[in-house]
């Protein structure tokens, strides 16, 4: 299964590497493993994670607290949001 990051999603995931890696060199490298490795487990098993709404589900990150917010979308994960989980919960929605 492929997946395709939303405009607003790719910005999210790379100001938040940015910001990680100003906090400690390194850290943002590993922030982006984390979301990597969520992707991975997301394609393992689709269905698996919360829903969020009648389409929409997330899977959070291990180490940090943030959530890759996906649709399934016939063979294609469509990544809605990584958001940063302290943000008001339906933040994502304005990706949409």
């Amino acid at each position: 299964m492929t997946h395709r990051f939303l405009s607003p999603a790719l910005r999210e995931l790379t100001e938040a590497t940015e910001y990680y890696e100003k906090q400690q060199p390194g850290l943002g490298a590993d922030f982006l493993h984390e979301v990597e490795t969520a992707i991975i487990r997301i394609q393992l098993h689709p269905a698996a994670w919360m829903l969020m709404s009648q389409n929409t589900r997330r899977c959070r990150t291990h180490r940090f607290p943030h959530g890759v917010i996906y649709q399934i979308r016939d063979d294609e994960l469509l990544i809605v949001s990584v958001m940063d989980l302290r943000r008001h919960p339906d933040s994502w929605r304005n990706n949409l």
